[in-house]
């Protein structure tokens, strides 16, 4: 516990040394520690590489918080964001816009983020019954959801045009290229509460884990807990793919990392797992601008390489044959 409290800095401290120097005009990070920049070298710190380094950093903390909260929730360590289909429905909203609305990026980013919201409210809607959300059917609406979502964006997608297409590909793989100072601001509002707040429910999660019944007898209000984790992980993957595009992995790989190194406590695991998915998430945009420089890969690949073996992994291990 102490060591990941230790370390995890470091990595973020190392992690954004190289985000910020990393690229084709070399800022070495000496230079950045010493300042004078030359002009060029200011504005691609200050209008490129530091955007997208602090919008990765969201991003990343905010799939991973999100990921903790729903594996809470349905209390199984392979739980995953898009399991409630905010992605999915985000996923249509952003592919509403670009072969309907023209694909303008604001455009793009607010219709996601539109998409996953009301994908969460209808589910909440179709899973609450007489003032209590059931989390099995809560699963099952969403893996309904996510089936109807994904049957629309195929139709859009047949009737979208060449240039439509590519910006639907690129999109779905996910990329911090287009980061500004604008998506860096509007990324703080909709992910930061997240940050702020999701800390707030880890005595609620610890408890939730023995059991509703258990938890409810213990004093904890169990539907408000469960409603706010879930608004909570609308906001944070919803904000989060309509910032990025489809990034994966992130929302299984490191709560579970962290829980197999610290144990069930949410009070630990929240806020490192923000330190972690951030982390992680720039260090893989690193390797995608570096491996085929100076073409730059979607970062969603780097993701779900580094996340699908992991995954694997994990499942081989419950089944106790790793």
């Amino acid at each position: 516990m102490t060591a990941l409290r230790v370390t995890l800095p470091l990595m973020m401290a190392g992690v954004v040394l190289a985000a910020l120097g990393t690229g084709a005009t070399g800022l070495s990070p000496l230079r950045l520690l010493q300042g004078g920049l030359s002009l060029q070298e200011s504005v691609v710190f200050w209008d490129i590489r530091l955007p997208r380094l602090l919008l990765g950093l969201l991003v990343g903390a905010g799939l991973a918080v999100s990921g903790v909260l729903m594996q809470a929730l349905f209390r199984n360590p392979l739980a995953d964001p898009g399991v409630v289909g905010v992605g999915p429905g985000a996923a249509l909203g952003a592919v509403l816009a670009i072969v309907l609305g023209g694909g303008g990026p604001v455009l793009v980013m607010l219709a996601a983020f539109g998409g996953g919201w009301v994908a969460v409210m209808v589910l909440t809607r179709v899973a609450q019954s007489a003032g209590r959300t059931d989390i099995s059917l809560l699963l099952l609406a969403g893996i309904a959801l996510s089936a109807l979502a994904g049957a629309v964006t195929g139709i859009l997608v047949t009737l979208a045009d060449d240039t439509q297409l590519r910006d639907l590909s690129y999109w779905s793989m996910g990329s911090l290229a287009g980061a500004t100072r604008d998506k860096v601001a509007l990324g703080a509002l909709v992910i930061g509460p997240v940050l702020l707040l999701a800390p707030r429910l880890a005595r609620g999660l610890n408890a939730l884990a023995l059991g509703e019944v258990a938890a409810f007898h213990m004093g904890l209000r169990v539907e408000r807990l469960k409603r706010h984790a879930i608004l909570l992980t609308a906001l944070g993957t919803g904000g989060a793919v309509a910032l990025a595009g489809g990034i994966g992995f992130i929302g299984i790989v490191v709560p579970h990392v962290l829980r197999q190194a610290l144990g069930p406590d949410h009070r630990a695991i929240l806020p490192l797992s923000a330190l972690m998915g951030g982390a992680l998430l720039v260090l893989a945009d690193v390797f995608a601008r570096s491996l085929t420089a100076p073409a730059e890969l979607p970062i969603g690949i780097l993701t779900a390489l580094i996340g699908a073996p992991v995954f694997l992994h994990i499942l081989l291990k419950r089944r106790g044959v790793a």
